[in-house]
């Protein structure tokens, strides 16, 4: 069995685990098919040779044990978990991918001095506790011990509960790595925007990766009967919340910067009667931009606004920060190595920066770090038509392979 073909059908067996039939992909944090899904790597990793282990936050690490395994490793990896109906490449790409590139530097009799780790981070999607990359976060450190026990799911379990069900035990705080154990970090991800295939490129180096806000509002307004209150008397909390979304959406195009963005992904209105005037809502709103000071300017404008909006309507508010991550600036000498190796390769490419956050925002912290990209139809990812073809795949595991194999004997 070629390389390509052992891929794409691991690619096609990981995707028929999940909580939805195809082509739509489901496996939600500690879900039966996120467990599922973990159990099926592992059997992947021991029977291509590689030491596998958990750590307490879920994060699955698989090694191949260099000449020296005392010194930092090389790492490589992405994330398993996907959001509700989504496609079967996101993360999956990064992990499958990473496993082929050691298998076939290992079936081609490479010995790595540096030991070579493929991570499969837990939680990289927010969709079980609000908030994204979970496993990294408690790698780099970025979210302690203490905060990640407070998180609970829509049902109210919590993140211990959750994870020592899926035989995840252990400190929470034994999580977080040192800036000694990895010396360089490269993530290979489909581009999930439409860049390199309009403009027929093979590969995408990232130089920079967005910096992420997110926070929540709870508006209180006063409800009533939609036909005895007249307008004038009003105190509509969903009234205050389509204001403040059409600011977010103004701040984002007045920012300054090309990639600011803002999105009201989520509003949830009480008590959701078509004759009830909405009383209670909840938003929860997503800001980024790889300008950390254009976006935190955009910010403070929306901060602002808000409390004016609100305090002409009469609606209380509530300000939650869900996070709120300094962008991550590529290492300069791994952005130049992986672009040398889809050059040498033969392949076109071109250096960008990532719109959407990854683990690798948090493997920055930790050490020098970069991301391969892949072009992916029409852009389109988290949904079931998410697609990247068998040859750009291959193409993207070629590049990573030939970067762990020369960072790995450095």
């Amino acid at each position: 069995m070629t390389a390509i073909s052992r891929l794409d059908r691991e690619i096609d067996e990981l995707a028929a685990i999940s909580a939805h039939p195809a082509p739509a992909v489901t496996r939600v944090l500690f879900s039966a098919e996120d467990i599922a899904a973990r159990q099926w790597l592992m059997a992947k990793a021991k029977e291509a040779g590689f030491f596998v282990r958990s750590d307490p936050a879920g994060n699955l690490l698989i090694r191949w044990e260099g000449d020296e395994p005392c010194l930092p490793a090389v790492a490589t990896g992405s994330h398993t978990d996907a959001i509700p109906n989504a496609g079967k490449y996101d993360g999956v790409v990064g992990v499958l991918g990473g496993l082929e590139a050691m298998r076939q530097l290992k079936e081609a009799g490479h010995e790595p001095k540096r030991s070579i780790e493929l991570i499969m981070f837990t939680s990289e999607e927010p969709t079980r506790f609000g908030i994204g990359c979970l496993g990294s976060r408690l790698m780099a450190g970025t979210t302690s011990p203490d905060d990640a026990r407070t998180l609970r799911d829509p049902d109210g379990r919590s993140l211990d509960e959750l994870r020592e069900a899926a035989g995840c035990r252990g400190d929470l705080g034994a999580v977080k790595v040192s800036s000694l154990s990895y010396s360089a970090f490269v993530e290979l991800h489909i581009e999930q925007g439409p860049l390199l295939e309009a403009a027929q490129l093979d590969i995408g180096i990232v130089e920079k990766i967005a910096a992420p806000s997110a926070f929540r509002l709870l508006l209180k307004g006063s409800g009533g009967h939609a036909g005895a209150v007249l307008m004038k008397d009003r105190r509509d909390a969903f009234l205050a919340a389509a204001e403040i979304a059409l600011l977010v959406e103004r701040a984002a195009l007045e920012s300054g910067s090309p990639d600011t963005v803002g999105t009201c992904g989520l509003v949830e209105v009480k008590p959701g009667a078509i004759n009830s005037i909405p009383c209670d809502v909840k938003m929860e709103v997503d800001f980024r931009d790889t300008n950390r000071e254009a976006r935190d300017k955009a910010l403070g404008k929306i901060g602002d606004g808000t409390r004016e909006i609100c305090g002409r309507r009469g609606i209380e508010i509530d300000w939650q920060v869900i996070n709120q991550d300094p962008p991550a600036i590529c290492e300069p000498t791994l952005v130049a190595l992986a672009e040398s190796k889809a050059k040498a390769a033969g392949f076109s490419c071109q250096r960008m920066i990532s719109r959407a956050y990854h683990d690798s925002l948090f493997m920055a912290r930790i050490c020098p770090t970069t991301m391969i990209f892949i072009p992916c139809y029409k852009g389109y990812s988290h949904r079931p038509d998410e697609y990247s073809s068998p040859e750009a795949i291959a193409k993207g595991v070629a590049v990573l392979k030939e970067c762990l194999k020369e960072l790995s004997v450095k």
